[in-house]
């Protein structure tokens, strides 16, 4: 129970983080990063739905407690080191990135798939958010 109620908490803060920063580069660059992070637009039955703002915060977060739970236990049965797991969690979370970021050819809400800019800013939130992940996640060593 303690598993899921660390990798929770760790899944709402990193999430909440990760929409601040992208929030932050969307308001103060207007690059939609954070309308990416949130654009429901290409999922089936979803896409149907006119959610405000907070409830597709709510499906983001819901989506980053999944991961932290995937990434959390796939930590506690390894031997990593925390350096180990920095560089991969890190990793994992910039190819998400980057798997991601084609969906933004799906809306016109969101940036177009040959920006820079818009690309750069979504890696980097990514790198970011798994930065804080291994952060959060990181082992106790004696």
């Amino acid at each position: 129970m303690q598993f899921l109620i660390k990798s929770t908490l760790i899944g709402i803060v990193s999430g909440v983080l990760l929409g601040f920063f992208f929030k932050g580069i969307e308001i103060s660059l207007g690059i939609k990063v954070y309308t990416l992070l949130l654009n429901i637009d290409y999922i089936p039955y979803l896409k149907e739905l006119s959610l405000p703002e907070w409830g597709e915060f709510l499906l983001h977060l819901i989506v980053s407690i999944l991961l932290c739970i995937i990434l959390y236990s796939l930590i506690r049965r390894s031997t990593w080191t925390n350096k180990q797991m920095m560089v991969r969690i890190v990793l994992i979370n910039t190819i998400i990135g980057f798997l991601l970021y084609p969906t933004t050819a799906l809306s016109t809400r969101t940036p177009a798939l040959t920006s820079l800019e818009a690309l750069s800013f979504w890696i980097i939130g990514h790198i970011v958010y798994g930065v804080i992940l291994a952060l959060l996640f990181r082992k106790r060593e004696n």
